[in-house]
């Protein structure tokens, strides 16, 4: 009854990132927003901004874009330096109804262009610095329409060419008096907006949003928001190629709260912008929220301004929670987390205080959203489980993508009479909280949960910076190991940690930033465990590590 009448009151609204600012501008055009670097294509305009100074800017970008000649439904895929640039062009993309693919900086230019392939010719917003490195000796002119250039110029001996045409960059800047064009505004239901999977069992998928499943999506973020709006200052600071950044945005410029942005995860960084700026409400990703945890007791107390912690993609280690609320001076800070994909958004939500916080379970991601998700666990069959049954989890609600660019087939084995194969395993208890037990591809027989297991030694090990169990060739369990500036893990403390956990094979201790990670830092634990078994083959001899691609 509730999805019914959610669906009649709602039906024909649409989330439209090319709005964005501009609606924020219509309420109240002086809200602020600090950066914590400068915008790569025009350094000169500093840190500080009114919602209203970025609104223009998008204007000025999207006639460029126009003046250049990219036009309604047209792709514009963006594969350029790590920057709210990146933001700024995809809204202006937007603004004048062509579709920007958002390709992560963390990509390697072989899979860039495998992905620019996949979109079939679209034009290829980059930067002099990304011309002349990952994309330096990629083939573009046989697989884009033309290169622009947001910012620097292009390396004087790269002109891309083919058996019957030469591709030259068009910079951007020579179109800075181009007259700003009427916004466009797609039909709902048309594809808007196209951002890929986390990568983290493969080449990503391309998924593609339309407006209608966006606004879905973003209406339970804003209910859950409603308690903080205008009040704090709200601090954002993960990925600009994933979707949730643009939900993150809406969400509190529609509520009219002053935002920091931030580019610099690292704690050395960041944690100065949060003195300077003293953020009500943070977000991040979860990996991130684990190196923020030396930020407790870092100088100017940077976390203690903080009422609200949110936290997407991941569910979160209890360890990283109770560091985050112990941080805060606020009497009943709150960490809100909500468990979601990227082809589906948030699924599933639940908060922790300072009373609850020590109790928390790393597992239990919440209550599916009620009115916006369904939510099922079955078996291999499709047979739907009782609670405290463990299966694979399938969901149907209105926030689904629309398919996989070029992977249609490959989109519609996964739905099941509309409910949707999210790839993770799990179990809803007698309350209806769900609990998540593994991705699908990374099941370990030997062990119950991996995900469980990492989240115990995270919380006996402080000096564990990151714990990824893999399964070896032989499919026993390796934990892989990194520490607070690459200590040497303790094998006494380590032993003493595992004695009632199951069997393992010796941890292998690598350094931090040898973890291969996605644009969300998620590890990406099948080319973990390729990388190990090249390198060090268990005894015994090797067999090929599984290649699998289901999964976001």
């Amino acid at each position: 009854m509730l999805h019914t009448l959610l669906s009649r009151v709602t039906r024909g609204n649409g989330f439209y990132i090319g709005d964005i600012f501009h609606a924020a501008a219509r309420r109240d055009a002086t809200t602020q927003i600090t950066l914590d670097r400068p915008p790569q294509y025009a350094p000169d305009r500093g840190t500080h901004f009114t919602v209203g100074q970025l609104a223009d800017q998008i204007d000025e970008l999207a006639a460029r874009l126009w003046a250049v000649g990219v036009r309604p439904t047209e792709r514009v895929a963006l594969y350029k330096s790590d920057d709210f640039d990146i933001a700024l062009l995809a809204c202006a993309a937007a603004r004048i109804g062509a579709v920007p693919a958002l390709l992560s900086p963390a990509l390697d230019g072989a899979v860039a262009h495998e992905l620019l392939v996949r979109l079939e010719k679209p034009w290829l917003l980059t930067d002099g610095d990304t011309l002349a490195g990952k994309l330096r000796g990629v083939p573009l002119a046989d697989d884009v329409r033309q290169v622009l250039l947001s910012a620097g110029t292009a390396p004087p001996d790269l002109v891309a060419e083919t058996a019957d045409r030469t591709v030259e960059p068009i910079a951007l800047a020579e179109y800075a008096d181009a007259p700003v064009p009427e916004p466009v505004f797609l039909h709902p239901r048309q594809p808007s907006l196209i951002t890929h999977s986390s990568g983290t069992t493969g080449i990503p998928k391309l998924a593609v949003h339309c407006p209608e499943a966006g606004w879905h999506r973003l209406v339970p973020q804003r209910v859950v928001s409603w308690p903080i709006r205008g009040k704090e200052t709200a601090a954002l600071c993960m990925t600009f190629v994933h979707s949730r950044f643009y939900q993150g945005l809406a969400m509190f410029l529609s509520h009219g709260n002053p935002m920091v942005i931030a580019v610099d995860p690292h704690p050395d960084k960041i944690g100065p912008l949060f003195v300077r700026t003293r953020p009500g409400y943070i977000e991040t990703h979860p990996n991130t929220y684990i190196d923020w945890e030396e930020l407790d007791h870092a100088p100017g107390a940077p976390l203690s301004s903080v009422r609200v912690f949110g936290a997407t993609f991941d569910a979160m280690h209890p360890r990283t929670i109770q560091r985050m609320l112990a941080a805060s001076r606020h009497r009943r800070p709150v960490f809100v987390q909500f468990y979601g994909q990227s082809e589906i958004g948030p699924m599933a939500g639940r908060w922790y205080t300072r009373r609850t916080a020590h109790k928390a379970d790393g597992r239990c991601v919440g209550l599916p959203l009620p009115g916006f998700v369904s939510l099922r666990v079955v078996d291999d069959s499709g047979r739907r489980l009782g609670p405290g049954r463990s299966g694979h989890l399938e969901v149907r609600s209105r926030t689904r993508i629309l398919t996989y660019l070029g992977e249609d087939e490959r989109f519609r084995s996964e739905l099941r009479d509309g409910w949707w194969r999210v790839g993770d395993t799990g179990y809803l208890d007698r309350r209806g909280l769900l609990h998540l037990m593994d991705r699908e591809v990374d099941r370990i027989d030997a062990v119950d949960s991996s995900l469980a297991v990492e989240d115990l030694l995270m919380g006996r090990l402080e000096e564990l910076r990151e714990v990824v169990i893999v399964a070896d060739p032989r499919g026993e369990p390796v934990p892989v190991v990194a520490t607070r500036g690459e200590a040497p893990l303790d094998e006494s403390r380590w032993r003493r940690a595992t004695v009632d956990l199951p069997p393992m094979s010796a941890f292998r201790q690598l350094r931090f930033d040898d973890l291969p990670r996605t644009s969300t830092r998620k590890i990406q634990r099948s080319e973990l465990a390729r990388r190990l078994w090249e390198e060090h083959p268990p005894p015994g001899g090797m067999r090929a590590v599984p290649d699998t691609t289901k999964g976001a």
